[in-house]
Order: C-alpha cells, then sequence, then structure tokens
C-alpha cells in the first residue's frame, strides 16, 4: 500500500559503504520518490522496508520508479 509508512536506507553507491542513511517515511510512496533521486543524484543503492515488512531492493526500486516518478 503506497499510503503505509514505509522505513528507506540509502547506501553510498560511489565509495565502500560504512555509514548509511536511514529515514522514516509517512507513505511508502514518498520513500519510493527520495529513493529514485538518491538513485539519480548519486548513483546510491536504497533499501525500503514497507510496514508489512516487506523488502524493497535497489533493483527493484530502480525497475518500479524508472519510467515514471511518483508523486
Amino acid at each position: 500500500d503506497l499510503d503505509k509508512p514505509a522505513e528507506l536506507t540509502v547506501w553510498p553507491g560511489h565509495t565502500p559503504a560504512h555509514v548509511a542513511d536511514a529515514r522514516s517515511f509517512s507513505t511508502l510512496r514518498a520513500a519510493l520518490v527520495a529513493a529514485a533521486e538518491a538513485i539519480d543524484a548519486e548513483d546510491a543503492k536504497p533499501w525500503i522496508i514497507t510496514e508489512a515488512g516487506d523488502i524493497l531492493a535497489p533493483s527493484w526500486i530502480r525497475a518500479n520508479t524508472a519510467s515514471c516518478r511518483l508523486q
């Protein structure tokens, strides 16, 4: 459900990852937008955990946000 809370963790894509940036979002939609922006701007590796416990990997996020940006 795009309107349920989600957790986003962004790992750096260009250097060895020692520290990740973790943030909570009030909606999965907002987390997906932030994840897509991180991929575009930083070549980062975002992971999302939904309220239901589903884990969305960077490849899934990239494939499902590439054709259109969620607003």
